[in-house]
């Protein structure tokens, strides 16, 4: 079973907890008709995968923290290095939803449309896509690249909603 994973942006984070405690913690994407903007991006979650995307735009070596990203849901407090108490706990359960570090946000948005085949290259050469060809995952791309650039000249942020 893989990883759900939804790219969309919102005005705020109190924008997004309001749609998420609407639709019991669904993806704002899934919703008739759909809460925000987004992409459906199965299994590209942000800190490895899009991170190995934003390494390969920025021509810099994948590094862990690549992408900063600040959690909005669940909203109950994080559990501690033990980790969540229960098995019914959100954060053990999901879904969770972050926000994207404003530099992420401008880093896709600003790819021109000549780079985007050496990026998309670039990008699958990543261990995580071993199997995928740069001709497969540039809809993706372009898409995010898209997204972002609209989020952008929206002034508002992209978040990325997981569940398993």
């Amino acid at each position: 079973m893989g990883v759900l994973t939804d790219y969309f942006r919102a005005p705020n984070s109190a924008a997004v907890v309001q749609s998420l405690e609407e639709t019991d913690g669904g993806s704002p994407l899934s919703a008739e008709p759909p809460r925000f903007e987004g992409v459906d991006a199965k299994g590209m979650d942000p800190a490895v995968v899009l991170g190995q995307l934003i390494a390969a735009i920025r021509g810099t070596a994948w590094r862990v923290g690549l992408v900063e990203e600040t959690t909005v849901w669940p909203t109950s407090p994080a559990p501690g290095p033990e980790g969540p108490e229960s098995e019914d706990d959100p954060w053990a359960t999901g879904p969770w939803v972050s926000e994207l570090s404003p530099q992420v946000r401008d880093t896709l948005a600003g790819v021109r449309n000549f780079e985007v085949p050496a990026v998309v290259a670039r990008w699958v050469q990543a261990e995580e896509l071993e199997g995928a060809s740069a001709e497969s995952m540039r809809p993706l791309a372009d898409e995010l690249f898209r997204l972002a650039g609209r989020a952008r000249d929206a002034e508002e942020q992209l978040y990325c909603w997981m569940s398993l």
